[in-house]
């Protein structure tokens, strides 16, 4: 049988065609191309014909993105500026400051009116006088760490319905709380308080004063230090988000120096509690050294740790004495405690400076 011959258009090579002729599929690859002229390649077929997909929506791809609620703030950010995210308006931060306050009142008093409902029904005494609202000291200590501890739900939930940013981003840099470098401020805020106690304890006999050293038996201590383990950390994780938290984000937003926050944080960590003379100085001292550790550490962890120890060991104390009526009772503080205070104070900062530095414990955010 004779072979056909190149055309014009055909290359020398027997198996390859130039230009728009294609052999068909089973000739593809090196076999002999059949007689006859090639054929040119089917056309497409048409859009008709093709598979039709469908999806939700009125978008032929599909339905857009979902846009988030809460948005972060830009990486790189410091803890006190974590309130200026991409959504921030100058209304939100005054907004949600009101919201908290109203809604604490509101809490508040309706808790003690469920406490008043309570007490008439079971019978258990109340003495509606001064701070306190029932007899049983106990009790009331209970009662007055739990109303405290509502702040913390209403400043999380004000941070992401007003300001419209992730409820973490109060707890530090990393959106979250960061259990493990908690655990090791716990233990440098422990040492610190044993110390600062100890040496407070010294100060206050030389001076001829009574620490409130004794020891009441487990009778009197166990419920009391039950009921302290138990509400004394939400009690003190509370007060940091709001005087430390909401309050120094809530002044970042506007302002790029930390410094202003801290003290106004402190100052009105100061003037929530009932000391006077000295114990003010103590409680401002406290509230700018964890100010500046939340901003310095970027988070909460810090403050959280010395706060909730500081208590436990204190209100520890006063159980173990069995004197659990003045356990809420605040006033003057003998300017010597402030020694024990400054140890204290001194040993936890650099004790977490030194573990922060050696951890590279994260201070911006990512």
């Amino acid at each position: 049988m004779n072979e056909p011959q190149p055309g014009p258009d055909q290359a020398a090579g027997p198996n390859q065609l130039p230009g728009p002729y294609l052999a068909p599929g089973p000739y593809a690859g090196g076999t002999a191309w059949p007689a006859g002229p090639p054929q040119p390649l089917p056309p497409p077929p048409h859009p008709a014909a093709q598979p039709q997909w469908s999806h939700p929506g009125p978008y032929a791809w599909g339905p857009p993105a979902r846009t988030r609620w809460d948005v972060p703030a830009p990486p790189g950010t410091r803890y006190d500026r974590l309130a200026r995210t991409p959504l921030h308006r100058w209304w939100r931060p005054i907004l949600g400051t009101a919201a908290i306050i109203a809604a604490f009142l509101a809490l508040s008093i309706a808790v003690g009116l469920v406490a008043f409902v309570v007490s008439l029904v079971t019978g258990v005494p109340m003495v509606r006088t001064g701070a306190r609202l029932f007899a049983d000291p106990v009790l009331d200590l209970g009662f007055q760490l739990g109303v405290i501890a509502l702040l913390l739900p209403l400043v999380l939930g004000a941070a992401w319905l007003f300001q419209r940013r992730p409820p973490g981003s109060l707890s530090s840099v990393a959106l979250r709380l960061r259990w493990r470098w908690l655990g090791a401020c716990l233990l440098v805020a422990l040492v610190a308080v044993v110390l600062g106690q100890a040496v407070e304890a010294g100060t206050l006999m030389s001076a001829g004063v009574d620490p409130g050293f004794r020891w009441a038996g487990w009778e009197e201590f166990l419920p009391a230090i039950i009921v302290i383990l138990l509400l004394v950390p939400f009690q003190s994780a509370a007060e940091e988000y709001a005087y430390r938290g909401w309050i120094i984000q809530g002044f970042g937003a506007y302002l790029r120096n930390p410094w202003p926050a801290i003290l106004v944080g402190a100052a009105a960590f100061a003037a929530s509690h009932g000391y006077t003379g000295w114990g003010i100085v103590y409680v401002f001292a406290f509230g700018m050294l964890m100010g500046w550790l939340a901003v310095r550490t970027g988070g909460l962890e810090a403050p959280i740790a010395l706060h909730a120890t500081n208590n436990i060991v204190a209100f520890g104390v006063v159980a173990a004495s069995g004197d659990m009526g003045s356990a809420m009772e605040q006033g003057e503080v003998p300017w010597e405690a402030l020694i024990g205070s400054a140890v204290q104070f001194a040993v936890f900062g650099i004790g977490v400076l030194i573990i922060a530095r050696k951890w590279a414990i994260q201070t911006l955010s990512r």
